[in-house]
């Protein structure tokens, strides 16, 4: 969860939640009160018509000043419905295989995102007040993001793994070759077991696709917003930076023989048809040195076992820092009270440590504290925590790490392969049945220049 803000507009995206800086368009509809009617039927859910017009007005504003980058209302809303579908199906998977978000795990998350918007929680709730989204959906968003991020790490626990071999050559590659790529890309994508007939028609609207970009008659990103079926269309099929071992090995070798600027022919993979744009190109030493946030804290544990339940745990750590706000000194309560042995002999001090070295609950509730500030009670599987933060600073990870972030960074290529792989599993299989339009299935497929290979 290094990038909950991200995520979390991608999500209030879906929701229709805007956060600060958005603007409403067509605000006169909001004194309209239609009868609300099903958009989609999503297995033993639905999504309304008004979630899936919040949605596509919200992507509207987001683009405001830039809507001719934007296709046909029908195809937008086709785009965003199907991102809904599948933002319901990883919900639903998520708490069908015991996924739990607790309300303060989300409240904790909703703090950490007015931080990084430089507001109080309250401000932030104020804000969406005014610009007319109902702090229950955008909480209520926050609460799905939770839930498909940690459904997600659970796939990449149980689906991913790095061997030494893999780490080492991707090392010994960087060591030759130390450049990084900005990469864009269309996917005209294809069905499990797609039948001749279907390959030809995405071939075929691949291809005029491709022509209507080496005319001129759009650039890429705006293509990828109109015509690709990857979640990513509306970003304009943005990738952002990759070292080489983050590319699929069918691309890899395309790169180093491509100029910036430079689209490739469509190619043929598991998910469908793709072009590839190479945006551009830079030595690794000019991507700066790896920095990452580092926290200074101070905390008090009370245990849940046996013997102490979840109430009693989190009563007395509620007293505790009731106490703390009244003045007492943490790092003496803590010596008296914490029940983390390896730290409460030093008053609860962690020394420096990363966002998730201590877990995402400890981490996220970490990182939405001001130096100084102490947190409510967190729950952890450990039991109820009262983080103070002291100090934060940005450290390079140095060489010390490299070998771990290679390998990270070979595991997050895996498991967007396989989570992509996933979804397009779990959406086959769901019982999906669209309400409304209907028209935007018919969307006309670009022509094919007879000569385009």
């Amino acid at each position: 969860m290094k990038k909950l803000l991200a995520s979390a507009l991608a999500v209030a995206v879906l929701s229709g939640a805007v956060l600060p800086g958005a603007t409403v368009l067509a605000q006169t509809a909001a004194s309209v009160q239609p009868i609300d009617g099903i958009a989609a039927i999503v297995d033993e859910d639905v999504i309304l018509k008004t979630e899936l017009d919040r949605a596509v007005n919200n992507i509207l504003a987001q683009y405001a000043g830039r809507e001719n980058q934007l296709p046909p209302r029908d195809v937008l809303q086709r785009q965003v419905l199907e991102r809904l579908v599948l933002v319901k199906l990883q919900v639903a998977r998520a708490q069908g295989t015991g996924v739990r978000v607790t309300d303060q795990e989300v409240e904790q998350a909703i703090a950490g995102i007015a931080q990084q918007n430089r507001v109080t929680p309250e401000q932030l709730r104020q804000q969406l007040a005014r610009e007319g989204t109902p702090y229950t959906d955008f909480r209520n968003s926050i609460r799905d993001e939770l839930l498909i991020q940690r459904l997600r790490q659970r796939f990449a626990q149980s689906r991913v793994s790095v061997s030494d071999a893999e780490v080492d050559a991707a090392m010994a590659a960087q060591a030759s070759q130390g450049a990084q790529y900005h990469l864009a890309h269309i996917l005209v994508a294809l069905p499990e077991g797609a039948t001749a007939e279907q390959i030809a028609t995405a071939q075929k609207k691949v291809e005029g696709v491709k022509s209507l970009i080496d005319k001129g008659e759009m650039d890429f990103s705006a293509a990828a917003v109109r015509y690709s079926d990857s979640p990513n269309a509306l970003e304009g099929g943005d990738l952002g930076w990759r070292s080489i071992d983050e590319i699929p090995n069918a691309f890899a070798s395309l790169m180093r023989n491509m100029s910036p600027g430079q689209v490739t022919d469509p190619i043929r993979g598991p998910s469908g048809f793709q072009l590839l744009k190479l945006v551009e190109v830079r030595d690794a030493s000019q991507a700066g040195p790896n920095l990452v946030t580092q926290y200074q804290a101070r905390h008090i544990l009370i245990r849940v076992n046996d013997s102490v339940d979840d109430a009693k745990a989190k009563a007395q750590a509620q007293t505790l820092q009731a106490r703390l706000m009244g003045g007492a000194d943490f790092a003496l309560l803590a010596q008296e009270n914490s029940q983390d042995q390896s730290s409460a002999s030093k008053g609860g001090e962690l020394g420096w440590f990363t966002r998730d070295e201590f877990g995402p609950e400890f981490g996220n509730a970490v990182a939405g504290l001001q130096p100084n500030q102490v947190s409510q009670p967190i729950r952890t599987q450990a039991g109820y925590h009262l983080i103070k933060l002291e100090a934060t600073r940005e450290a390079d990870i140095g060489d010390r790490n490299r070998r771990a972030q290679v390998q990270e960074t070979i595991g997050r290529r895996k498991l967007e392969d396989e989570w992509n792989r996933f979804l397009r599993e779990m959406r086959g299989e769901a019982f999906v049945d669209v309400r409304v339009g209907k028209t935007a299935e018919t969307e006309a497929t670009p022509a094919a220049p007879a000569n385009n290979g």
